[in-house]
């Protein structure tokens, strides 16, 4: 009995690590996105789904972006996290 209670756990475990999607709706590409103009040509077929990239760049006000973006099962992008970084000064 100790033993199927042990091995259920263990699978329900496994189970749960298994499976990478990403549920939440994104976020709208703004200028400077990789896919602010859609979805890029090149599909990325060496990368595992689910697995994430980070894309940093300049964005129409000045700002410098940092957003993370989820590789889904059909090739496309969604960005999961955009982060605006602080103005730098003389290397402050």
């Amino acid at each position: 009995m100790k033993r199927a209670i042990i091995g259920l756990i263990g699978t329900l475990v496994l189970a749960g690590c298994s499976t990478v999607t990403y549920g939440g709706p994104g976020l709208e590409p703004i200028p400077g996105s990789i896919t602010y103009s859609g979805q890029p040509r090149t599909k990325l077929t060496k990368s595992p789904v689910g697995s994430a990239f980070p894309h940093d760049f300049i964005d129409q006000y000045g700002q410098q972006v940092e957003e993370t973006y989820i590789i889904q099962p059909d090739r496309s992008l969604i960005i999961a996290h955009r982060r605006y970084k602080p103005i730098r000064f003389f290397g402050d």
